[in-house]
């Protein structure tokens, strides 16, 4: 069974209990719920479900924040968020009403619908964590819908005489804009996800419009990429701070005072302490599980720790193919633990069974399968002794006997002791490891035995020359990298006759 290269790195997920209780202390969130416990039958709404300006003041009072046009405003941002995810259920009237009614409503022919309580209310407080994070998703989608939307001064202004919208006018196309976050969100995912990224430490802002803009072969940005550069970081600026209150990411704003400090370049400087003052970035536990989902909606390849805890062997040892070492034990070890002590003679056998095969991955299979058993206790010593005669396993279960002082393992063939060599070496070229780790195991291996290059291209492996090629190209003594390139030219010549 040969694996496939995940796209990203397989993520560390908090549990569902966590995330819903980060979904519902997200502030924005947070407001919209106590909005829509504060909302009654006379509540007035706009035709198209909005809360009437002359409410706007007591929405904001409700919630603790001044009546001004901000209090307004962050009100207006929750109250639509209520009714985007079904906690609030607006009707529209059937029909109109002239005039006002003399109490602020709606002048001009305008109607006012009515508002009453969604049934998503109650599953924010009775439901299961995953009925709370099905709500954070649809008020996340709402709130990306509003971070990749066009701004402008005066929406009249762009309304055609038949009453459409003058999209060209805009200058917005909206799948490029969404495309473009979409891109961001997921840089920065596999930064925090990746072993070589900065992890749970936030990113500055200029890189992040960078990993957007900069070719990677460009060794030195050009004044006009650097120009694209800086738009993206306002761009961005923008767009992060209508995303913080979902609670999809922690950021540090641009210092507006920047925008005067500036040089000609427009370029941040390089000083550690100004580059934090363009903005710095980071997903939240609960964004890492946002963008995911996102990611597996549009069909990207995004796997999170766990997902093979209840799979089978094969497609256990096939899914952790080529996770990096501290992801192949996270998620062997979760595998193992629905096993349990009892289960562990059973866990071994279907490990051992997975690894056999002499496919492509079969030699990265065989070695996840040792790691595994490396954390298997005493008692899979039974299954791991039922193949001390098999040609694929007999190696790997002398070596797991004997690093536990097992008496009575007999010693192996000297066939067995190349195949062993060979399956291995196979096994960390496949997984594209450390080059100097990798040329330290060719030169131990081959240091074993006097003959080694004499015999080794007689074994019978289905990638015997394509490792000693590798051991010709690693070798750092010219003599045995000789020796190998050698051999590698008899294995192929036995292997064509």
């Amino acid at each position: 069974m040969s694996a496939e290269r995940p796209s990203l790195p397989p993520v560390r997920l908090h549990s569902e209990a966590e995330l819903a209780r980060d979904a519902l202390a997200a502030p924005l969130l947070a407001r919209a719920v106590r909005l829509a416990r504060w909302a009654g039958p006379g509540t007035r709404v706009g035709a198209g479900g909005e809360l009437v300006e002359a409410q706007l003041p007591a929405a904001a009072e409700h919630l603790g924040l001044d009546a001004d046009e901000d209090g307004a405003a962050y009100a207006s941002e929750a109250w639509r968020l209520a009714v985007d995810t079904g906690l609030l259920d607006v009707e529209d009237p059937e029909d109109a009403e002239d005039g006002d009614d003399g109490e602020g409503g709606p002048e001009g022919g305008e109607a006012e619908g009515t508002v009453t309580v969604g049934e998503n209310l109650a599953l924010l407080t009775g439901g299961s964590p995953q009925d709370v994070l099905a709500i954070w998703l649809d008020g996340l989608e709402a709130v990306y819908a509003d971070a990749t939307a066009p701004a402008f001064d005066d929406f009249a202004d762009l309304v055609n005489e038949d009453g459409s919208i003058d999209f060209d006018a805009l200058d917005w196309d909206p799948e490029a804009e969404a495309e473009f976050l979409d891109g961001v969100l997921g840089n920065l995912y596999l930064l925090t996800v990746s072993e070589a990224g900065p992890g749970e430490g936030p990113l500055p802002l200029p890189a992040l419009a960078a990993s957007m803009i900069v070719p990677d072969d460009m060794d030195e940005p050009t004044d006009e990429v650097l120009e694209q550069v800086s738009e993206a970081m306002m761009r961005l600026d923008d767009q992060f701070r209508v995303l913080e209150p979902i609670g999809i990411v922690e950021y540090r704003p641009l210092d507006e005072t920047l925008l005067t400090e500036e040089g000609e370049d427009g370029a941040p400087s390089a000083d550690e302490e100004d580059v934090t003052r363009y903005g710095l970035v980071k997903l939240t536990p609960l964004g890492l599980y946002g963008v995911r989902a996102r990611m597996l909606e549009a069909g990207v390849d995004a796997p999170a720790i766990g997902d093979l805890t209840a799979k089978g062997a094969e497609e256990l040892l096939a899914g952790i193919a080529y996770y990096p070492e501290a992801a192949v034990r996270a998620e062997t070890e979760l595998w193992l633990g629905r096993h349990g002590s009892a289960g562990a003679v059973t866990a071994a056998r279907e490990l051992l069974s997975a690894s056999r095969g002499s496919d492509a991955g079969a030699p990265l299979r065989r070695l996840h399968c040792q790691q595994a058993l490396a954390l298997v206790g005493p008692e899979a010593e039974p299954a791991v002794r039922a193949v001390l005669d098999d040609s694929e396993l007999g190696g790997l279960a002398r070596v797991w006997l004997a690093e536990r002082g097992a008496a009575d393992v007999p010693p192996p063939p000297e066939s067995m002791i190349f195949w062993l060599a060979v399956d291995t070496i196979a096994a960390q070229l496949d997984a594209e490891g450390d080059l100097d780790e990798l040329q330290g195991l060719v030169e131990g291996l081959s240091g074993q035995h006097s003959s080694f290059f004499d015999e080794v291209w007689r074994v019978d492996h289905p990638g015997t020359a394509e490792v000693l090629e590798a051991m010709g190209r690693l070798h750092s003594d010219k003599k045995a990298a000789k020796e190998a390139r050698k051999a590698a030219f008899k294995a192929r010549s036995r292997k064509s006759g």
